[in-house]
């Protein structure tokens, strides 16, 4: 059953792609920006941190707990309102296109529009990248990306369900907008940052897997080895280390945010990355959820074959 609730909303991914007019996740935000407004107006304060963590209570409980309800109380229908869920959490054609429009700009040679397509899918300023930084950027987004907006989403609804899914996404968009390591957000988004953190463990280190496996496995493996924990994100070091090593390719190195230049590592194989490896990224993605839903409707057929059997 998994399977088929995760193969409908894939499909609905697929077919209508990223909701225009109303996305849930769009009106999340707008909520989460008011009650930011309100209780975070004196970030320095020692009561921040707190002040964090009942904001996120506020907007994540109450929505986990409707949507449990909903799917304890609708019966045959609690499949729909899973297909539903998965079909709002899942960003797989979204990330894949970004990616892919960045690649079109830079095989134009049209760096402008490169350069704003790109803006769309990282936090570092984009304004003065030239075409290496285009790529490597986009590279690393398409394979951090591919973790939180498909893998783990797969992995939540396996464990838990569409309140679970819920669980995470919330989280997952608080900590994208709120995750900031500056005055104003360094401890009233602790607590978001935190637990997106504890929810990304286990997918991001099935994510770098599902890269070895579906690429180069031994590079991939090195390259998470050498270079997972020198790169800043607990759960996106893996990721990006063992689709960089799985690809060949190098990525990192500096880069400016917010106007700050900072210096970050090299990290992945030995080849420069180009506009093509744009592409290859995005073949790996769909590669590793290939992979992702062959196991899980392997789960599925041996937990129906064990329900047969006794």
């Amino acid at each position: 059953m998994a399977f088929i609730l995760l193969s409908l909303g894939l499909l609905l991914d697929q077919l209508l792609g990223e909701a225009k007019r109303f996305h849930p996740l769009v009106g999340f935000g707008h909520a989460a920006n008011r009650i930011e407004n309100c209780l975070n107006s004196t970030p320095d304060s020692n009561t921040s941190i707190i002040r964090g963590g009942l904001a996120m209570l506020v907007l994540i409980l109450p929505l986990c707990l409707i949507v449990s309800f909903l799917t304890s109380e609708l019966n045959q229908y609690n499949w729909l309102l899973s297909v539903i869920v998965i079909y709002w959490a899942i960003g797989f054609k979204s990330l894949i296109e970004h990616s892919e429009q960045v690649a079109n700009a830079l095989y134009q040679n049209d760096h402008e529009a490169a350069r704003h397509s790109i803006s769309l899918m990282v936090s570092r300023d984009t304004s003065m990248m030239d075409t290496p930084q285009i790529t490597s950027a986009t590279i690393e987004s398409t394979l951090e990306n591919g973790c939180d907006s498909s893998f783990a989403v797969l992995f939540w609804f396996m464990i838990g369900g569409a309140p679970f899914v819920v669980l995470y996404r919330l989280t997952n968009t608080l900590d994208a907008m709120w995750g900031y390591r500056n005055q104003r957000f360094e401890m009233f988004g602790k607590s978001a940052a935190r637990l997106d953190d504890l929810l990304n463990y286990i997918p991001a280190r099935l994510t770098a897997w599902s890269y070895a496996l579906c690429g180069d496995t031994s590079k991939a493996i090195k390259s998470w080895r050498a270079h997972a924990s020198l790169l800043a994100s607990p759960n996106g070091g893996p990721v990006m280390a063992a689709g960089a090593g799985s690809l060949n390719i190098e990525l990192g190195g500096p880069a400016r945010y917010h106007g700050k230049l900072l210096s970050k590592v090299y990290f992945g194989g030995a080849n420069k990355p180009n506009s093509s490896d744009i592409s290859r990224a995005n073949g790996l993605v769909t590669r590793a959820l290939l992979l992702w839903c062959c196991i899980i409707l392997l789960l599925s057929l041996s937990h129906f074959l064990i329900l047969v059997t006794f």
